[in-house]
């Protein structure tokens, strides 16, 4: 049987009923005062409430699950939020928002904003450092996209990758990937990215690019490799991991999003990333993933007209 065909994802209280237990596991809390107390929070009913309406007895205030979270003020019908969820999570390059709007039979403006609502709920913030002891950490640069007010013309061509939007990535071997948004390529913004991100104990792999030698020394081991001599591996020295990264990730911006604006694209590589890092052979399968981006929700919140205020007060 489809997942697609559970009941939560066509019936509208079952999808409260099911975002509940998730966010929920031990009973209602009250967003606004915290309340936890099962006792003093009281279940509203009747035909003119709507559906999964809560009044905290502590605060004299309603909520629903969805408030203090990503999903706050939408008007979308859970039920299509929570196929959406699952729509981006089981792609494995992503869901456009056409295609979203077309599915769930929404406005393409809704559907847009939707999918940054869930890419904003993959977005980790608090994140421990990769590697370790016996860890790979593989590092390396992209570049994609075209910077603003650096848009090519046939009368204007930038030569390099000077005119680009600048993808630092760190993928564990094994493990998670972690894609930052930086302003260049140079030591200023790679280095302490690396030494925030990586383990000491762990080993570092690179290419021959001069940003990484000083940095390489700090921890148990630095490998690279030569890409301008047609040098791809030595042994367990390489970075074909986060190339592989790569290539999924620029398939899926040049093939199923193909525009994206400067100021948006470090919610896209937040979806990549929880992709990669939660992918089957990790163990985690569709169902898995799309619950492990519904628990990323909580305390955060996204506003069309100011896309860049995240955080719930």
């Amino acid at each position: 049987m489809s997942v697609l065909s559970q009941k939560c994802f066509h019936d509208e209280p079952a999808a409260f009923a099911h975002l509940e237990g998730l966010l929920w596991p031990e009973g209602p809390t009250c967003p606004h005062c915290g309340n936890a107390d099962a006792k003093r929070i009281k279940r509203l009913e009747g035909k003119a409430t709507r559906i999964g309406l809560l009044k905290c007895n502590e605060c004299r205030k309603q909520f629903t699950v969805k408030v203090g979270t990503v999903f706050e003020s939408a008007h979308i019908p859970l039920h299509k939020m929570l196929q959406a969820v699952y729509l981006l999570t089981c792609s494995k390059k992503g869901c456009s928002a056409h295609q979203m709007h077309r599915i769930l039979q929404i406005t393409y403006k809704s559907a847009w904003f939707l999918c940054h609502r869930i890419r904003e709920a993959m977005r980790d913030g608090k994140l421990a450092p990769m590697g370790g002891s016996g860890g790979v950490v593989e590092v390396d640069e992209t570049f994609i996209g075209v910077l603003e007010g650096q848009a090519l013309g046939r009368k204007r061509v930038n030569r390099g990758w000077s005119h680009k939007n600048v993808v630092l990535t760190l993928v564990e071997r094994g493990g998670s990937a972690r894609s930052f948004h930086v302003d260049s390529t140079s030591l200023a913004d790679i280095v302490p990215v690396v030494r925030q991100n990586v383990s000491l104990e762990s080993s570092l792999m690179t290419d021959q690019a001069p940003h990484y030698k000083a940095v390489g020394r700090e921890y148990a081991d630095h490998g690279s490799v030569d890409h301008s001599k047609y040098e791809w591996g030595r042994g367990d020295v390489h970075t074909n991991t986060v190339e592989g990264f790569y290539s999924i990730f620029k398939r899926g911006m040049k093939g199923v999003y193909q525009h994206c604006k400067e100021k948006h694209l470090h919610r896209y590589l937040a979806e990549f990333d929880f992709r990669y890092s939660n992918r089957v052979a990790l163990g985690v399968n569709d169902e898995m993933r799309a619950g492990r981006a519904l628990k990323g929700i909580t305390g955060k919140r996204l506003t069309y007209r100011i896309p860049n205020v995240t955080a719930a007060k």
